[in-house]
C-alpha cells in the first residue's frame, strides 16, 4: 500500500527565532529534494550571519528566565512535547520518508527513538539532576553538589536521521534549563520545520528557548564563533566533526561530536546462520546503508564463510527497492544524487583495487520511479584490509567481505581501522562473545545484534575517530549541558 504524502511541497522554509517564524533575508535558497522522485519539495534558506546572531541573542535572553522556571513546570513542557510528538508521529515519519528516502518502518523507528529521548530527559529531571549532599564531611561542615545549566547551545544535525539525532540533545538541554539554536541538515530540513510547527502550536515553549536556523558550513562556523554559544553538539562525518572540534577548542567551547564509522561484523562458524542473515540485512542495507551504526565489513571466520556468504548475497539480491511510503518497500534510495555518485565511486575503486563484485547493485531499477537515486545492495568478496573499501566510510548499501581464519585475526582487523563507533559478533559461544566484548575497540557493541543502537537511557558510545569530546549523547547529556557547583557550608 502506498501511503499519502503529508504535503506535495513545502515552499520556502522559514527560520524559527524567538518564538516566531521568520522569512530569511538571504539571497541563497537550496533545493530540497524527494530522492525517490528527484523532485523539489522545498527551498531551504542559508541564513545570514545577522540572522544567526538574532537566534543566539534570542536564546541567550530566554535563558535568563528559563533557568529560573521551576523544575515541575519544565517537566510539564516535556510532557506536552512527548504527547504532541506522539500525536503527530506518523506525519513526521512520512515527511522523513519523503525528504530522506528511508522506508516508512525505518522512519517510524526513528520517531520512536526520538520520543524515548524526551522521556529520558524528563525522567532525569527528578533523578540524576538532583545533585548530591553529605552532612558532616568535617566537624560542623556539610558539602553539597548542585547542577546548574550553562546557557545557549548550538545543535547541528545530520541528514540521515534528520529529527531523531538532534533530539539526542534538544530535550535534555531544555530540561536542564539551557536554551538551543538548532541547525538541521540542509539536505533534509523539512522534518525539523514540521517540528517547529508542532512545538509552536501545541507545546508553546517560551520564546527563544528553542530556535531553528538553516544553512551550511558558514552558519555552523558562525555559531561556533559566537561568544555567547557555550557548546556545540553535532552528529555527522568525521571530517566535519574534527573541524568543529578544532575550531570550538580554540574558542574554549564544549563539544559533543558523534562522527563517522567503518563497522566490522564478525560471524563465527557456530552462529545461527538463518537468524544471522536476517539480522545482517538491516545492519548492512537498512537505511540504505546511511547510518553510523551500519555494518560495513563482514568478516566470516573459518568455515562460516561457506555457510554465510551465499545466503547473505541471495537474501540481499531479493530486497525490494522502492519509494519508502510503499509499505512493501524494503530499501529506499540514497538521500542525494551526490551520495549515489559517492557510492558508485567506491564501487569502482573496489574493482580497481582487485576486489570481486559478486553482487552488483549499480543497475537496479525501480520502474515507477525512474529518476530516483536508487542503488541495489552490492557485495564485494576477496577484499583485503588495506583496500580503500575496507578502510573508508562509504555510507551506502555496500558490503565488503573479508575472510578470517580465527577470531583473533578478525578482532585485529576490526581494531586496525581508524574508527570505533560500533562492532558486532554473531556466535552461540559465550567464550567468543566475552573475548570479543573485552578486546574490541568500539563504543557500541553488538552480540547477535547487527545494529548496536543504545537506548536513550544509555550513552551513545563511540571511540577513536568516531567521537570527539568527553561525554557522549543521550543520558550523558547531563554532564554536557550542566556544570557542577560545590558548596561547602559551616554555620557558626
Amino acid at each position: 500500500m502506498l501511503l499519502p504524502e503529508v504535503q506535495k511541497e513545502y515552499g520556502k522554509l522559514p527560520l524559527y527565532i524567538n518564538g516566531r517564524f521568520v522569512e530569511s533575508e538571504t539571497d541563497y535558497y537550496q533545493d530540497v529534494m524527494n530522492p525517490a522522485k528527484d523532485e523539489v519539495i522545498a527551498k531551504v534558506p542559508f541564513a545570514t550571519k545577522e540572522e544567526v546572531d538574532k537566534a543566539v541573542e534570542a536564546a541567550v535572553q530566554a535563558y535568563e528566565k528559563w533557568k529560573e522556571v521551576p523544575i515541575p513546570t519544565r517537566m510539564q513542557y516535556l510532557y506536552r512535547m512527548k504527547f504532541a510528538v506522539e500525536k503527530h508521529a506518523e506525519e513526521f515519519a512520512r515527511i522523513i520518508v519523503q525528504n530522506h528516502g528511508k522506508t516508512i518502518d525505518e522512519a517510524r523507528g526513528e520517531m520512536r527513538r526520538l520520543i524515548e529521548n524526551i522521556e529520558t530527559a524528563a525522567a532525569m529531571l527528578y533523578t540524576l539532576y538532583k545533585g548530591e549532599h553529605l552532612d558532616q564531611i568535617a566537624v560542623d561542615i556539610d558539602e553539597t553538589l548542585v547542577r546548574e545549566p550553562l546557557g545557549a547551545f548550538a545543535i547541528v544535525g545530520p541528514f540521515n536521521f534528520p529529527i531523531m539525532a538532534p533530539f539526542w540533545f534538544i530535550p535534555h538541554a531544555i530540561a536542564f534549563g539551557d536554551t538551543v539554536v538548532v541547525k538541521p541538515s540542509e539536505i533534509t530540513p523539512v522534518g525539523m520545520y514540521w517540528m517547529c510547527k508542532v512545538l509552536h502550536e501545541e507545546v508553546k515553549l517560551p520564546p527563544g528557548v528553542f530556535n531553528v536556523i538553516h544553512g551550511s558550513r558558514e552558519v555552523v562556523e558562525a555559531l561556533i564563533d559566537h561568544p555567547d554559544i557555550r557548546g556545540i553538539a553535532f552528529v555527522g562525518s568525521t571530517r566535519v566533526a574534527r573541524a568543529i572540534y578544532e575550531r570550538a577548542g580554540k574558542r574554549g567551547k564544549r563539544t559533543l561530536l558523534q562522527a563517522g564509522a567503518k563497522n566490522y561484523v564478525i560471524v563465527m562458524p557456530d552462529a545461527k546462520m538463518d537468524k544471522t542473515v536476517a539480522n545482517l540485512m538491516s545492519s548492512f542495507f537498512g537505511n540504505t546503508g546511511q547510518r553510523c551504526l551500519s555494518g560495513a565489513v563482514l568478516v566470516p571466520v573459518g568455515e562460516a564463510y561457506e555457510k554465510l556468504v551465499p545466503k547473505f548475497k541471495e537474501t540481499a539480491s531479493k530486497l525490494k527497492l522502492g519509494y519508502g511510503l510503499d509499505e512493501e518497500t524494503e530499501m529506499g534510495p540514497l538521500a542525494t544524487k551526490k551520495g549515489k555518485e559517492r557510492v558508485l565511486y567506491y564501487i569502482e575503486k573496489g574493482l580497481e583495487e582487485g576486489a570481486k563484485l559478486t553482487l552488483d547493485g549499480r543497475n537496479a531499477k525501480v520502474p515507477e520511479y525512474p529518476n530516483g537515486y536508487f542503488l541495489g545492495p552490492s557485495v564485494f568478496e576477496e577484499v583485503t584490509p588495506d583496500m580503500t573499501i575496507a578502510k573508508e566510510e562509504i555510507f551506502g548499501p555496500v558490503a565488503s567481505v573479508i575472510r578470517a581464519e580465527t577470531l583473533d585475526e578478525a578482532i585485529e582487523m576490526a581494531n586496525s581501522t581508524e574508527y570505533g563507533n560500533a562492532a558486532s559478533i554473531f556466535t552461540s559461544s559465550g567464550e567468543y562473545a566475552r573475548k570479543f566484548r573485552r578486546e574490541i575497540i568500539a563504543g557500541n557493541i553488538g552480540i547477535n545484534i547487527g545494529i548496536a543502537a543504545p537506548m536513550a537511557f544509555f550513552p551513545f558510545g563511540g571511540m577513536k575517530a568516531s567521537f570527539f569530546g568527553v561525554v557522549h549523547g543521550q543520558i550523558d547529556c547531563l554532564d554536557f549541558f550542566t556544570d557542577k557547583k560545590i558548596v561547602i557550608t559551616r554555620w557558626w
